[in-house]
């Protein structure tokens, strides 16, 4: 006998004055913490989506069915999150080959320039709204492996002309940030085999009125029948009660 067998044998005697039992323990088909059919338990974690709002409904069924869907709203509705979603969805079910995600740098009141480090440092905090999403879908350390192997691309606006994106879920966040002009780059990128979300809110650019070009984009493109532009308004609003509220206001 070994001596671990030993001690528990020694510990075990120790307790047997007839008032402390060991709980026999059956381990073909007694009772289970699990229950009794826990080999058929679901073992993996994932969260499923479910529209919050009708709002919510009819994006997630344009995705579904569109190649190239906006998504206008106020803050708080799910643009990014749902967007971002339905592409980790697309790459774990093999639909795309992968996720390219596109934000605009714009300086808001401050200059990137007083950043530390090089230039992808300085972009960095403009992107973790976008790390943010992914890691809430996927685990950190799984985000940075897909990264590494160039199956999840994240860059600045700036970065993506020239490029045609095959066989790739894209989305384009905060294009309320967005000139015309990139808009119109940004959209002329969509390659085959690939759907781009395109989301932003029109009232809460960080440009001058007169050069977010969002809402005009959104106009011109309502009218073609295989885009599909989806509206969201206060009532699609999933944060805090008062998030509606101040918005309706403000």
């Amino acid at each position: 006998m070994t001596k671990r067998a030993l001690k528990r044998q020694a510990r075990e005697a120790a307790y047997d004055d007839g008032k402390v039992r060991r709980l026999p323990v059956d381990h073909r088909g007694g009772w289970s913490p699990l229950g009794a059919n826990d080999h058929d338990r679901e073992q993996g974690y994932l969260k499923t989506i479910k529209p919050k709002s009708e709002g919510q409904a009819r994006l997630l069924e344009a995705i579904d069915s569109r190649s190239l869907v906006m998504a206008l709203g106020p803050a708080g509705t799910g643009k990014t999150y749902l967007a971002i979603a339905k592409a980790v969805e697309a790459l774990e079910a093999g639909k795309v080959g992968r996720i390219v995600l596109s934000r605009p740098a714009v300086e808001a009141g401050e200059s990137i320039g007083f950043l530390p480090g090089d230039m992808e440092d300085k972009l960095a905090p403009y992107l973790r709204p976008l790390y943010d999403a992914l890691s809430d879908r996927l685990s950190m350390k799984r985000v940075k492996a897909l990264m590494a192997e160039g199956l999840i691309e994240i860059a600045p606006v700036g970065y993506m002309r020239g490029r045609t994106l095959n066989n790739a879920f894209v989305v384009i966040d905060e294009a309320q940030n967005c000139t015309y002009v990139q808009l119109k780059m940004l959209l002329t990128r969509l390659g085959w085999h690939s759907t781009m979300v395109v989301t932003g809110d029109p009232h809460q650019s960080d440009l001058l009125p007169e050069l977010s070009g969002l809402a005009s984009v959104a106009e011109r493109l309502e009218q073609v029948d295989d885009i599909t532009v989806v509206r969201l308004a206060e009532q699609d609003i999933v944060r805090h009660p008062l998030v509606a509220s101040m918005i309706g206001v403000l």
